[in-house]
């Protein structure tokens, strides 16, 4: 909804843009301002006006990435505690180390040695090989579920009933536009 929110102000943002590059031109033939200048003061109030709209319409971009920038640092201090757990960096480690030894589970009472019954390394090739079977299955539903979605959001009751505002780009029949494109790209 936020990049559909950013895609609805672009008109917005051109229009006071042009405006503005008006505005700016005649203050400069007014004050004196040379070129550097005038385009010094355009940008700014620009940066302002585009910022003021982003407030306005609660679309700031920085949310439609706001997920990632979250997980970055929790993936990077994880695989650095991994890190540090395996190479034993630290006085922690070197604890975990000692309750690995010690805290072996079933048929392996040592989790720092490797398994001479070979059962682990067996059953981890099993369930890779079914996991690569089930990796195909999800895949294909993925993308079907993927393919749902995404027809269903360009359905424009739909976009309607969710109030997800209208872009320049949708169109009053998306569906017999997919299949006209679809046609024509694959079958002439």
């Amino acid at each position: 909804a936020v990049i559909a929110k950013i895609e609805a102000l672009q008109s917005e943002i051109a229009e006071l843009a042009k405006r503005l590059r008006y505005e700016v031109s005649v203050r400069a033939k007014q004050v004196g301002w040379s070129e550097k200048n005038a385009r010094f003061h355009y940008r700014k109030n620009l940066r302002r006006i585009v910022s003021e709209l982003y407030v306005r319409d609660n679309c700031h971009p920085f949310k439609a990435s706001l997920l990632i920038w979250v997980q970055i640092p929790m993936w990077v201090f994880l695989s650095l505690a991994l890190r540090n757990m395996s190479v034993g960096l630290t006085d922690s480690a070197r604890v975990s180390l000692s309750e690995f030894a010690a805290g072996g589970v079933l048929w392996f009472p040592d989790l720092t040695v490797p398994d001479s019954t070979w059962i682990m390394p067996i059953s981890v090739g099993l369930i890779n090989l079914i996991i690569v079977e089930s990796m195909a299955l999800y895949w294909l539903t993925s993308s079907c579920v993927g393919l749902g979605h995404n027809l269903l959001l360009r359905s424009p009751r739909f976009r309607q009933l969710c109030r997800i505002p209208p872009t320049q780009a949708d169109s009053q029949t998306p569906y017999r536009d997919i299949a006209s494109a679809f046609i024509g790209k694959y079958f002439k």
